[in-house]
């Protein structure tokens, strides 16, 4: 029986965390790693609109959003419950902050890298909004150890990469808010993953599947 084949970008944040959900689901897949500039044409037939990651199932379906590849992958294992099936009204709550993460955060943080990487006057305004849900995720972590309670769950996983990003726009500002109030939860809660064997084994570089037309297993720890 032939594995799922995903098509994957390195560090795009989008296919960091079906990644990380894909190896904690112990779900292998055949990854083929690409880049943006030059996508493989077996790909761009399955998913015409051009963006990763794209999985192509082993009976030729596609999903070509993050999201539903995380759910897909945890709804045949999830061994570690981060679809918090077993509390009530969980998984509404949870999938309410990804949605709030995808679709407000998101679009604050793509204006708030390219004003500052080319030295934008809205550079504060944009970080500034980036700031309300970054002080939201800080507020809900001082409740509990992850966004959702002590242990992980699909929100920590779905929200990682685009925290990290936001922690690299700037250093010195993701330490100092702008009243030189750090965000000791936050940043402790991103160190954590930092330091997960697991972080480092979903960001390995593979050979581009263009070069070498060599695919890869993944998805097992």
């Amino acid at each position: 029986m032939s594995l799922p084949t995903l098509y994957s970008l390195r560090r795009c944040p989008y296919c960091v965390r079906a990644r990380l959900v894909l190896l904690l689901a112990q779900q292998p897949v055949m990854l083929r790693d690409v880049v943006t500039v030059n996508l493989p044409d077996d790909m761009l037939k399955a998913s015409p609109k051009g963006t990763v990651p794209v999985l192509v199932c082993d009976d030729s379906s596609v999903i070509d959003e993050s999201l539903d590849i995380m759910i897909w992958a945890l709804k045949q294992s999830d061994p570690s419950n981060l679809l918090l099936s077993d509390r009530p009204n969980a998984h509404q709550i949870m999938m309410a902050l990804i949605n709030r993460n995808d679709a407000e955060f998101v679009v604050s943080l793509d204006k708030y890298k390219i004003a500052s990487r080319y030295h934008h006057n809205d550079v504060v305004d944009y970080r500034e909004q980036c700031v309300r849900f970054i002080s939201d995720l800080e507020q809900r972590l001082t409740k509990h150890d992850y966004f959702m309670g002590n242990k992980p769950s699909l929100a920590d996983y779905a929200i990682l990469p685009f925290i990290s990003q936001f922690s690299r726009v700037d250093r010195c500002s993701y330490l100092k808010s702008g009243l030189n109030t750090p965000y000791p939860n936050l940043q402790r809660w991103l160190t954590a993953h930092y330091q997960n064997p697991l972080y480092s084994t979903a960001m390995t570089k593979f050979p581009l599947w263009l070069d070498s037309h060599e695919e890869f297993l993944f998805g097992r720890l």
